[in-house]
């Protein structure tokens, strides 16, 4: 299952693309992770449906109290990409 993520809040400035890649990577999940100019955070993360489902809901809580996730817009696809690793861009 593939994710295409756009999350909007606190997300730049307080580590929020080396936690979902540390999550990522515990989850055996694949993908990138990037800051957008207009303040969001873009990710896309494929793997087993429910390591994604599971990273979501941790991705929504904000992995850390620094982090404070106000929208989520997630697209789902059954199609991976075919993603190696989980890398930050």
């Amino acid at each position: 299952m593939l994710a295409h993520v756009i999350v909007s809040g606190r997300v730049q400035g307080v580590g929020f693309r080396f936690s979902a890649q540390q999550q990522a990577r515990r989850h055996h999940l694949n993908g990138w992770v990037q800051n957008k100019a207009n303040g969001t955070v873009e990710l896309e993360v494929e793997g087993d449906e429910e390591q994604v489902h599971t990273f979501l809901q941790a991705l929504k809580k904000g992995f850390s109290p620094f982090i404070h996730v106000d929208n989520m817009e997630v697209d789902l696809d059954q199609k991976d990409k075919g993603f190696k690793d989980f890398s930050i861009k």
